[in-house]
């Protein structure tokens, strides 16, 4: 059995939230700049050089990419032979979080309740998902989610009868559907099986995936790819204003569902879908 103290959490979540903001992965950077370089439609790559541009000038000034420093995502897998100690998890990655966004300069972007819409001032409570798996280790990955493109989201709850062809449907039509708003080029998560709210984790997760990294399974690495073609043959580029890259990439996660149903679900990441992590 490990001891651990919690402290050591909030410490890791501070940092993760300050450079995930500042700093895309290196994957995602090294796409835009391919897309660059293989857009035909001259202000679409033009839109994609003052990206490349925005990020470089992130790094560099130690600034966040994007003024929407997002919602605090917190995937944590607690190693069951890890034996917490000097408080609460919840409560310390909050206070990892509070620690992050004010230190770093971030904008505070939660609201205490959903309807009276008071800031926290200090982008608190995260959204905390917690996964217990074997070990004595705890790994972190902080993923703050801007809701330009989180608001061009989705979710349907298809019969089994539905198939693969309804399903790319479903997903090109609803990036059709967010146009400009969700400030692509995109990365698209999407969830496939479990229940109502297992689905919509999967797609939030499948954000969180490389995007030089395809499914694991050929056959939804396919879909992924054809998902990918379809979408960037809608003519919505860059910001919108045309061209060939309107997705970077699509992540499919699945689970196994249920005898009478087949929920899928859509989650937009817009071109800065930041995630940082590291194991304690």
């Amino acid at each position: 059995m490990r001891e651990l103290s919690v402290k050591k959490i909030t410490d890791a979540v501070k940092n993760l939230c300050i450079q995930a903001n500042m700093v895309l992965p290196c994957d995602l950077q090294q796409l835009i700049e391919n897309s660059r370089e293989t857009e035909a439609f001259p202000l679409a790559k033009e839109v994609l050089g003052d990206i490349r541009d925005n990020m470089a000038c992130a790094q560099s000034m130690g600034v966040p990419v994007c003024q929407d420093t997002g919602m605090a995502v917190v995937f944590l897998e607690l190693g069951q032979d890890v034996h917490l100690t000097d408080g609460s998890l919840q409560e310390a990655v909050d206070e990892g979080v509070r620690q992050g966004y004010l230190e770093g300069k971030l904008r505070c972007s939660v609201v205490g309740d959903p309807l009276r819409r008071v800031n926290t001032n200090d982008n608190t409570p995260a959204v905390l998902h917690l996964k217990l798996v074997p070990g004595e280790q705890v790994k972190i990955v902080v993923a703050p989610k801007g809701f330009g493109s989180e608001n061009m989201s989705a979710m349907k709850m298809f019969t089994p009868s539905a198939s693969r062809e309804d399903i790319i449907d479903f997903v090109v039509g609803q990036i059709k559907t967010a146009g400009s708003n969700p400030c692509p080029p995109v990365v698209v998560g999407v969830g496939i099986g479990g229940d109502f709210e297992k689905c919509a984790y999967l797609a939030k997760k499948a954000l969180c995936r490389a995007v030089s990294q395809p499914n694991d399974d050929d056959f939804y690495a396919e879909m992924e790819q054809e998902m990918l073609k379809r979408i960037n043959e809608l003519g919505v580029g860059p910001q919108g204003f045309g061209g060939t890259t309107t997705a970077l990439a699509v992540n499919i996660e699945v689970f196994p569902t249920h005898i009478a149903g087949l929920p899928v679900s859509v989650n937009v990441g817009c071109h800065v879908t930041r995630h940082a992590e590291t194991t304690l």
